[in-house]
């Protein structure tokens, strides 16, 4: 078949296998910023310029976990060896807030150091994110905020060998950082039900919590008392400029966290938004 319909008819096959195969995407400039988000459907970088974190002195009550991770996120930096953390614990206990105020630290120490987010859902696609950070010249934290597994579901698999395990394995500049409610990554029910129902209930548990052992560093966030708590709202206070009076701080803000129910960083933060915004302060 020759002719205008023959070529006519080929340019739709091209167009066709474009759209079921398309081009690779074009390198990432990783000099854009100090910030990417992952995104597949097509396979992409997203800069972040300007990332939503508070300052490192701003989060109290995590002194010890905070040194480890600072320490541990330098010696990555500097080429030295470097464990993936597990940060897991409290919610609204500053998990991911440290993550990412531990990054703007290094960074303000004159690190050339990157962090790339992943979501959950995304987490099949690692591998081809692996494959795009092998190859740059940056180190970058590889961090995924949220993370757990619900039944029956196998994205835990894709995880498992980018940390520890496979023939290529992690590469040497990135490390993998987490957060967790959950200190197995997996809900009690499910480790229960695998107990019930398997065929070899020991070898079915250690299927699913093995994950959590390939991180090497479990760094545990625990509920803050009432004086951290007021801590808190007093750093966050003083950093802003917002004059209040010690009492007055105290009695409202114990008001707020009853009205909530608990106490924690992010109900911290919350009673100071509030409290900004009452007195007519930007922060």
């Amino acid at each position: 078949m020759t002719g205008p319909k023959a070529r006519a008819a080929l340019a739709r096959i091209a167009d066709a296998l474009d759209r079921i195969s398309p081009p690779a995407p074009p390198a990432p400039d990783f000099t854009e910023a100090d910030a990417f988000v992952w995104h597949t459907g097509p396979d992409r970088l997203v800069a972040v310029r300007q990332v939503s974190r508070v300052a490192l002195a701003l989060l109290v009550g995590v002194d010890r976990v905070r040194d480890i991770l600072l320490a541990n996120t330098l010696q990555f930096a500097d080429g030295l060896p470097a464990n993936n953390a597990l940060l897991w614990g409290a919610r609204g206990m500053g998990k991911s807030s440290l993550v990412k105020a531990v990054h703007a630290e290094v960074i303000r120490r004159g690190r050339n150091l990157k962090i790339v987010e992943i979501s959950r859902e995304d987490l099949p696609s690692v591998g081809r994110l692996l494959t795009v950070l092998r190859g740059a010249p940056d180190r970058f934290v590889l961090f995924c905020d949220d993370l757990s597994f619900a039944h029956d579901d196998q994205h835990y698999k894709a995880l498992k060998a980018v940390l520890d395990g496979g023939i290529e394995g992690r590469p040497d500049n990135v490390v993998f950082y987490a957060t967790s409610n959950r200190r197995h990554l997996m809900p009690r029910e499910m480790i229960e039900n695998e107990r019930s129902s398997a065929i070899n209930p020991s070898e079915a548990v250690e299927e699913k919590v093995s994950l959590s052992d390939r991180f090497g560093l479990w760094l545990g966030f625990h509920p803050c008392s009432q004086d951290q708590y007021l801590d808190m709202i007093r750093g966050y206070c003083d950093a802003s400029g917002l004059v209040i009076d010690d009492e007055q701080l105290r009695a409202e803000a114990i008001e707020w966290q009853a009205t909530r129910g608990a106490r924690s960083g992010r109900v911290a933060w919350q009673f100071f938004t509030d409290l900004a915004g009452r007195s007519g302060k930007v922060i």
